[in-house]
């Protein structure tokens, strides 16, 4: 067989790396030391080979013989040279060589999917089962409380290569100074970029039971095997390796896990065992300060359940959280109000492009009492100066166009909430939605402005890495030009750039000094500031005189 560079990879090669991996495996505790003749033999399985044996497997056998039955998963470590892979070992390029074998051995289609199905399903056979996962969870949570429960389990999910550490690290990103404070950015070179029709079409899909499973939020994806694009139900990625604690919020049975391409420190997923649709209401909002008081150094929020407003998935109730600090969380208040049968809450305009209320309370029930009150006030709240519309009639049915986007997390002894009002009515002006990135920000961002987003980091396409490229080198090419028409050829002439050109041209009239060391840092504040834009298009009441004085007509509302 030929792996990489058209290398010979024979059976050797292959049990090298497979010992290799074993040993990774060990000295990360995922697999015990007594477990690792079998680990050898059943990776060799599953990449259909049956041999050789493994280059140190005395050692390995030795290994195995002296290791204890009782012995502790959570005390297992290296115990040999066999089980003490090399300084510097290259996970991914390991795991690749032996994925590769396996395609050569027909066991999945030689495509780069079939290859992941290979390694994930190998990545499985050196992982703890379920129960065991929820067991060392809950010992840690026990011994040393929610951040080292936590901790174990995010290394876990990184080092059995669910958490794509390789592909997260080649993103792009930045933090850029705008008039909102420090925005963050980033170019996500493993998510494709999504038309906001098409996720408002996959959330208003039935669950029929026939596609299994319902989707890639379902608790039934632990431990799947993932299928091709040839699938009759189409592609599905692997989950061999994916591993999901049980939590009870709000009285239900729901799921903890990390994302697989995480947009920040310790991004995870909670979702409900039940596949259901995205939906906002004081039991939702509760099941976030659920979440708050099992992991008060994770912030939790939800996305809004309705189109052009929501995150990508509709179809599945679900939350996302972690361990980062969100540009909005550090925003100043712009004013103070109180709401009338809510002594007990503190509440406040957050100054943020969006329109973000923050509601703050030692008393969870006074709080959620107050959050679901600021709800139902919005859901039917229509202010026709402002452009916001509670309800239309489309086809003999009343449709909802008002929800939020709530947010949760704890400072010291306080429950604090944001709600971000989100307002989904669409005009022909606005096909996509008055409240979504206007068309002139669409070469940047088209996508919705979901949970993560409204918090003031943005996820952008890919296609930017090579896109912004083709402007910087145009934009130097035509440095210090008087005339800016030979510039402005080249931009529409270049496909790359030509989405991009009335922007670039703004950089270049306000950047005419630009050069080779400051192009890079020109653009990406330009990114920023465009950004900075969508979240205002995306805010229902604007920061001039007229959209201050539509939220006092709000704030009178409640």
């Amino acid at each position: 067989m030929a792996v990489g560079n058209g290398s010979a990879y024979g059976a050797e090669q292959l049990a090298h790396d497979v010992s290799k991996l074993v040993g990774y495996a060990v000295s990360t505790g995922l697999v015990h030391p007594g477990d690792a003749m079998w680990a050898y033999n059943t990776v060799l399985e599953a990449v259909g080979a049956q041999g050789p044996a493994a280059p140190d497997a005395a050692e390995l056998l030795a290994d195995a013989y002296v290791c204890a039955p009782t012995a502790d998963l959570a005390q297992a470590g290296p115990v040999s040279a066999f089980v003490s892979p090399q300084e510097g070992f290259d996970l991914e390029g390991t795991v690749g060589r032996i994925a590769a074998a396996g395609i050569a051995a027909g066991c999945e289609e030689d495509t780069p999917s079939g290859a992941d199905r290979i390694a994930t399903r190998v990545m499985n056979v050196l992982m703890p089962r379920p129960s065991e996962v929820a067991r060392r969870f809950a010992d840690e949570y026990a011994a040393g409380g929610p951040q080292a429960a936590t901790d174990w389990f995010y290394r876990m999910s990184c080092d059995s290569r669910y958490v794509r550490r390789a592909a997260i690290a080649k993103n792009v990103a930045w933090t850029s100074p705008t008039e909102w404070g420090e925005l963050e950015i980033t170019i996500n070179l493993s998510k494709p970029e999504k038309d906001p029709k098409a996720i408002a079409a996959a959330g208003a899909a039935p669950a029929t039971g026939e596609v299994y499973p319902a989707c890639q939020l379902c608790m039934e994806n632990e431990g799947y095997p993932g299928r091709g694009a040839g699938a009759a139900h189409g592609a599905h990625p692997a989950r061999q390796n994916l591993r999901i604690l049980p939590i009870t919020l709000g009285g239900e049975h729901w799921g903890l896990q990390y994302s697989p391409y995480a947009y920040f420190d310790e991004h995870c997923i909670a979702m409900s065992a039940e596949h259901r649709l995205m939906h906002v209401d004081r039991q939702n909002m509760g099941r976030l300060l659920d979440f708050v008081d099992l992991f008060g150094h994770y912030f939790i929020g939800s996305n809004a359940d309705l189109p052009i407003v929501g995150g990508s998935i509709l179809s599945h109730d679900h939350f996302q959280g972690g361990r980062h600090v969100f540009p909005m969380m550090k925003a100043p208040a712009s004013e103070t109000f109180a709401m009338p049968g809510f002594a007990g809450v503190a509440c406040e305009v957050v100054r943020w492009p969006m329109s973000v209320l923050r509601l703050r309370a030692a008393d969870r029930e006074a709080l959620l009492d107050a959050a679901a009150h600021v709800l139902e006030v919005w859901r039917g709240y229509s202010d026709a100066e402002a452009g916001v519309v509670a309800w239309t009639e489309e086809g003999g049915e009343r449709v909802a166009h008002n929800t939020i986007t709530p947010v949760a997390c704890k400072d010291g002894d306080e429950y604090v909430l944001y709600l971000a009002l989100r307002c989904n009515i669409a005009t022909d002006e606005h096909p996509l939605g008055v409240f979504h990135p206007h068309a002139e920000w669409h070469h940047i961002k088209k996508e919705n402005i979901g949970l993560i987003e409204v918090m003031g980091l943005a996820i952008l396409p890919a296609r930017l890495v090579d896109e912004l490229a083709a402007v910087k080198g145009h934009l130097l090419a035509h440095a210090g030009d008087a005339d800016t028409a030979a510039l402005a050829d080249e931009l529409a002439a270049d496909p790359l750039s030509a989405p991009h050109a009335a922007w670039a041209l703004e950089l270049a009239a306000a950047h005419p000094d630009i050069t080779a060391d400051t192009a890079e840092q020109v653009i990406r504040d330009g990114v920023s500031d465009v950004f900075g834009h969508v979240l205002a298009d995306a805010g229902v009441f604007k920061w001039d005189e007229a959209g201050r004085a539509a939220q006092e007509r709000f704030i009178d509302a409640l």
